[in-house]
């Protein structure tokens, strides 16, 4: 299994903006040291609290600062923007980072950015769908000429050829349009409702969705490109981690009953939050051992996936958030990676040993001792 994180980012109201985006492109350099494989980045254009207008140009930024952590939009609100500059931009990303980007697309989620742009987002899904085709076909090389209500392309091709393999996916939530176009044009999928219930009891079907799309049209839908993102913190204690996360806990979830349908009675205590998303497992706030119960409830209800990816919101302060990412490297990921494996195993064959092999050091050394003994006392009297 592979670990990333989605970043709408959601930040706190009352906190320096600038401040704020500059910490996200330092959190994507401590991701990248630690170890995590990938980071999504979000398009959002109204609320005060998801502040990234341009995901493509946060991980241009981003790029210069790291080494081997893969970068992708997560996601590109396409309906937003005409499909010809969005291949472009993904596409030169694709060279810039010399094969690190990835892409990811949707219809939009915030209304209020739709109904700037003068857009009824009953519209956004369909001109997703509708989008996607030409994107695609611009993205495998194609010339397109496409005449719609809202974009025109006239015999449109991309100046440049893909540096890499570039992987694309799209957004799934609890209806079934993400997994259907994931299916459809044999792409992966993000499920960002993994750990609501609602979502949780959707995930088997989603799958099922997608295999049965994939197959009518040709594609192999493949369970490494499957992407489930939930909320985690984690600390030394439970108790630690609530306390810590007394700073924004409250504030994200309240943002959220203003944005998503899937929202819960939200209690005035902090912890009394916590308590609640640990117990209907929306959320752990919790342990290292919590967060891998988490992942493995999430394995038995999917059948399976590849990517574990963190919801990227401000759930407590900076420095706490920069050791809650360390503690679950440290003791979470390796249990899913495989990388325990041979060194548990390198310590048994050494403990099962232990008698035998202690009484060997001290032969070893006895032996040591009588051979410079015997030295010592054949050797010529020093002058």
């Amino acid at each position: 299994m592979k670990f990333g994180i989605f970043v709408p980012p959601i930040h706190k109201t009352g906190i320096n903006p600038t401040l704020a985006l500059h910490r996200t492109l330092e959190l994507v350099d401590h991701w990248d040291r630690l170890g995590y494989d990938e980071v999504w980045i979000g398009e959002h254009h109204s609320s005060g609290t998801e502040l990234i207008a341009s995901p493509e140009m946060m991980i241009a930024a981003a790029a210069q600062r790291t080494k081997r952590i893969r970068l992708g939009t997560g996601v590109v609100s396409l309906p937003y923007h005409h499909p010809f500059h969005v291949a472009e931009r993904i596409m030169l990303l694709d060279h810039l980072t010399m094969g690190r980007a990835m892409f990811g697309l949707g219809p939009g989620q915030i209304p209020a950015d739709a109904w700037m742009l003068g857009i009824d987002p009953v519209l956004l899904r369909p001109r997703l769908e509708e989008g996607l085709e030409v994107v695609l076909a611009l993205l495998a090389g194609e010339t397109v000429t496409r005449r719609t209500d809202w974009f025109t392309c006239d015999e449109a091709v991309l100046q440049l050829a893909p540096y890499s393999d570039l992987e694309l996916s799209v957004v799934g939530t609890v209806s079934p349009s993400g997994p259907k176009l994931a299916g459809r044009h044999g792409l992966g999928l993000l499920s960002l409702a993994a750990t609501d219930p609602l979502g949780t009891e959707k995930l088997a079907e989603h799958w099922d969705i997608m295999a049965e799309e994939g197959a009518r049209r040709g594609h192999t839908v493949d369970r490494s490109r499957w992407r489930l993102m939930g909320p985690i913190y984690v600390a030394e204690t439970v108790e630690q981690a609530k306390r810590d996360c007394r700073y924004g806990l409250r504030f994200v979830y309240e943002y959220l009953t203003h944005v998503s349908p899937s929202t819960i009675p939200l209690p005035d205590d902090p912890d009394d939050l916590a308590d609640i998303l640990n117990e209907t497992g929306r959320a752990v706030i919790g342990t290292p051992d919590m967060a891998a119960a988490q992942i493995e409830r999430l394995v038995r209800h999917s059948g399976g996936f590849g990517t574990y990816l963190f919801f990227g919101a401000d759930l407590a302060p900076h420095r706490e958030t920069l050791r809650s990412y360390e503690l679950f490297a440290e003791e979470v990921m390796p249990r899913f990676t495989g990388a325990l494996d041979p060194v548990r195993a390198s310590f048994d064959r050494v403990a099962a040993a232990a008698p035998g092999a202690l009484d060997a050091v001290l032969a070893a050394r006895e032996a040591a001792a009588k051979q410079w003994q015997s030295e010592r006392g054949g050797a010529a009297p020093p002058r």
